[in-house]
């Protein structure tokens, strides 16, 4: 089993002086049902892009845990994926779907390739993953990559899913940034999905 991750926290006493202002647990670890040992640690997030500084900041993570980052800002999140088998969870349709709306991605079970991974999706964002521990595939339309520690994935709005293969947990450390898809890039993204839900194979 993993260990907890530790979060510390500056920021500025109103002399200016630089202080800790917390050290220990993360307050919101999304563990969905339905996935034993599947765990969405929540680090940090921001709102906006510059972030405006000041001497005191709610807990940002109180009020956004949606795996996307929010409109014009970043998320950073420890996540745990647990071994699934050879062939991915056993999940149907509506399992998936329960999934996705535990951590914000409603809709995206129509995004299912069939004889694909179940947990296929996309964000309008794009993503940093860097595997901490264990190993990891990732799975696009067709192409397979098998990641292990210290290997990076630039994600960039990609339908995708993440299988673990192996007898392990892999654990992976995510920053995500709120993007947008180009209107000619989101029009193919449409065509791909409508193609696959007709039965038809991608191009």
């Amino acid at each position: 089993m993993p260990k907890e991750i530790r979060r510390v926290v500056t920021g500025h006493e109103p002399s200016g002086m630089a202080v800790v202002l917390s050290d220990g647990a993360l307050p919101h670890v999304t563990r969905p049902p339905g996935q034993p040992g599947l765990a969405f640690h929540e680090i940090w997030n921001t709102a906006q892009m510059p972030m405006p500084l000041g001497f005191a900041e709610d807990e940002p993570t109180d009020r956004h845990r949606d795996t996307a980052p929010p409109k014009g800002g970043t998320v950073i999140r420890i996540v745990d994926i647990p071994p699934e088998g050879q062939d991915g969870p056993g999940f149907d349709r509506d399992q998936a779907g329960d999934l996705f709306a535990a951590v914000g991605l409603q809709g995206n079970e129509d995004h299912t390739i069939p004889g694909r991974h179940p947990l296929m999706h996309r964000t309008e964002s794009v993503d940093y993953g860097v595997v901490l521990s264990g190993q990891i595939v990732l799975l696009l339309d067709e192409d397979e990559v098998l990641l292990a520690p210290g290997d990076v994935v630039i994600q960039r709005g990609t339908i995708h899913a993440w299988a673990n293969r192996s007898d392990e947990i892999c654990r992976m450390l995510f920053v995500l940034t709120d993007a947008r898809f180009d209107p000619e890039l989101e029009a193919a993204q449409a065509a791909h999905d409508a193609a696959l839900k007709a039965g038809a194979a991608p191009e």
